[in-house]
């Protein structure tokens, strides 16, 4: 029973932090502006790349596809720092990017690629799950919880619905789904589009950098993301050897809801960025890993965590 006490209120701290940090597209603004000069700067500064990449030392391979470059994960991360002005993170493998646009340019778009090495996803739920029953909780969760965020100084949340319906594919052990959601009074909606593709030691996690107007765009391109990137042998899904690999603790229903989060390092790999009136917010970490300790707390009598772990940012 403590054990699914533990499991339940993580994932529930996890669908939270999944809303609350959904990514955003860039805009012009940043809370440090850069000049004209010095965003061309660095944008010129970037080394784009396109062919076959070899990912995380061999962990996968990316064939870049056509109309796409791909920016490794120092070029991705002064993207995302330094020019759409995210917090400082550990960088991602690296980022997909339509060619035709600009890292400068309102209407560019993106895909973060980044890897969670928590074990094996069971796929065995797979047909259990009900998507209207899922998302029904996952609403009720953020309404509930608007108040304490409210109450913390940041916008009420409103998950709306999918955006994508949750689709997984058996035969590749790919999953992709997206949401829609709004901050606050926003006049645009933010698109949190997601695809995790299940390996043998944990999962890659694509999310894509978009508004809600960019869902079009991002559904024609996701069959060709999907096919780009593969685990390469010893790596694969089918490679798991159950007597010694290790098994997430969380299976596809929690990685909708935010399972890849529902691990103790739970703000490890977050981009915290917000679009709302063509400005980025910036959330203040230490902030939040205090909301989310309160919130903790306000929950902890009815279980307690085993082995003295806690919550805490990484």
């Amino acid at each position: 029973m403590k054990t699914t006490n533990r499991f339940s209120l993580l994932v529930s701290l996890a669908l939270l932090i999944g809303l609350l940090f959904a990514i955003s597209r860039p805009a012009r603004a940043t809370p440090t502006p850069l000049s004209q000069e010095q965003a061309e700067g660095l944008v010129s500064s970037l080394h784009f790349q396109e062919g076959v990449i070899n990912l995380h030392d061999g962990l996968a391979t990316l064939r870049v596809p056509a109309g796409f470059h791909f920016l490794n994960g120092a070029d991705a991360n002064t993207v995302l720092v330094k020019i759409w002005g995210n917090p400082p993170q550990d960088p991602p493998l690296g980022m997909l990017m339509p060619r035709e646009t600009s890292p400068l340019s309102e209407e560019c778009w993106a895909v973060i690629i980044t890897y969670e090495g928590d074990g094996y996803v069971k796929d065995t739920d797979a047909e259990k799950i009900d998507y209207s029953e899922l998302l029904s909780e996952m609403q009720k969760r953020v309404t509930a919880d608007n108040e304490e965020r409210e109450k913390a100084g940041y916008p009420p949340i409103q998950l709306v619905g999918w955006a994508q319906t949750p689709h997984y594919d058996r035969s590749t052990h790919k999953l992709y789904w997206a949401k829609e959601i709004k901050f606050g009074h926003n006049s645009e909606n933010t698109l949190n589009y997601n695809i995790r593709m299940l390996g043998r030691g944990g999962v890659l996690v694509l999310n894509a950098v978009a508004s809600m107007s960019q869902l079009p765009q991002i559904n024609r391109a996701t069959p060709e993301v999907l096919s780009a990137i593969e685990f390469n042998p010893g790596h694969r899904y089918a490679d798991f050897n159950p007597s010694s690999d290790k098994v997430a603790e969380y299976g596809l229903a929690a990685l909708v809801a935010g399972g890849v989060a529902a691990k103790m390092g739970l703000f490890k790999g977050l981009w915290v960025a917000l679009l709302g009136a063509k400005k980025l917010v910036i959330v203040g970490v230490v902030a939040i890993a205090a909301w989310f300790r309160k919130i903790f707390k306000r929950n902890a009598p009815a279980t307690q965590l085993q082995n003295n772990e806690s919550v805490s940012p990484q």
